[in-house]
């Protein structure tokens, strides 16, 4: 049976999720989210903006980052409703379905992958327990979707197993990366292109950097970490400046000023 943890100001997914510095960190998502064929060829065909990924996601992730702070707005439901319509095949002919269960929680799987990245990259990291415990409030945020959870590790352990399996069985460099491959290695839309290009190598997922055919190298990583230490300055003079404008998520702000 399914434990639900409360999602509010005493929630570690209220913390981090509504930082700018989780926006930077969905490049790393991105990338395994167009290694997914299925993934690749909604975003190719239905995007309002095509063949530009992440002036799609400067749409959509305001929208996935608010079911987080508001159990019951109309942005869900949208989700819901537009992903019903994302339905056609990948160029090799094989059909899809955006509200698939499997596809569904992939997708939601690489940004709770991308949180954790970016809590261990700009923040101090967490300790077991806080790891299990933003774990659950990742699954609490799922769930809001109304997609069936039945695919949804219960510890973030099992997570971890899951996801390894479902990058190595489930993934394709096809057409995804032929589309989006530059863009993939230096957004250029919103919050995502504030992050420096090696900072953007750094943060990859390493399965990601074995299709995109890079190695990021030790100055990559210095380089993320100058940045994750430049915006923890930032952040400690003025830590509004790390909150998204109020005119895009407002339950954001609210939750942030209560906390």
């Amino acid at each position: 049976m399914r434990t639900h943890v409360a999602l509010d100001a005493d929630s570690l997914i209220w913390r981090y999720l509504g930082d700018r510095r989780f926006v930077m960190s969905i490049c790393r998502a991105v990338s395994l989210q167009m290694l997914h064929p299925a993934i690749a060829s909604a975003t190719h065909e239905f995007s309002l903006v095509r063949q530009r990924v992440f002036v799609h996601k400067r749409r959509t992730a305001p929208c996935i980052i608010r079911a987080a702070y508001e159990s019951d707005f109309d942005e869900v439901r949208l989700i819901r409703y537009a992903h019903d319509h994302f339905r056609s095949q990948t160029p090799d002919g094989t059909r899809y379905h955006a509200l698939n269960p499997a596809i569904f929680f992939f997708e939601h799987a690489t940004y709770v992958d991308a949180l954790f990245a970016c809590v261990e990259f700009f923040f101090d990291g967490l300790d077991d327990d806080g790891r299990e415990q933003l774990y659950r409030e990742t699954c609490e945020w799922y769930r809001r979707y109304g997609i069936s959870d039945r695919l949804m590790p219960a510890t973030v352990g099992e997570f971890y197993e899951y996801f390894d399996e479902a990058l190595a069985t489930q993934l394709d460099p096809n057409p995804g990366y032929d589309w989006y491959r530059e863009q993939l290695l230096r957004p250029d839309d919103w919050y995502f292109k504030k992050l420096p290009a090696a900072a953007v190598r750094a943060i990859q997922h390493p399965v990601a950097c074995t299709y995109l055919g890079i190695e990021p190298s030790d100055s990559d990583r210095r380089a993320l970490t100058w940045y994750a230490t430049r915006l923890r300055a930032i952040d400690q003079l003025s830590p509004t400046r790390n909150i998204f404008p109020d005119q895009v998520v407002p339950s954001v702000l609210a939750a942030r000023a209560r906390s």
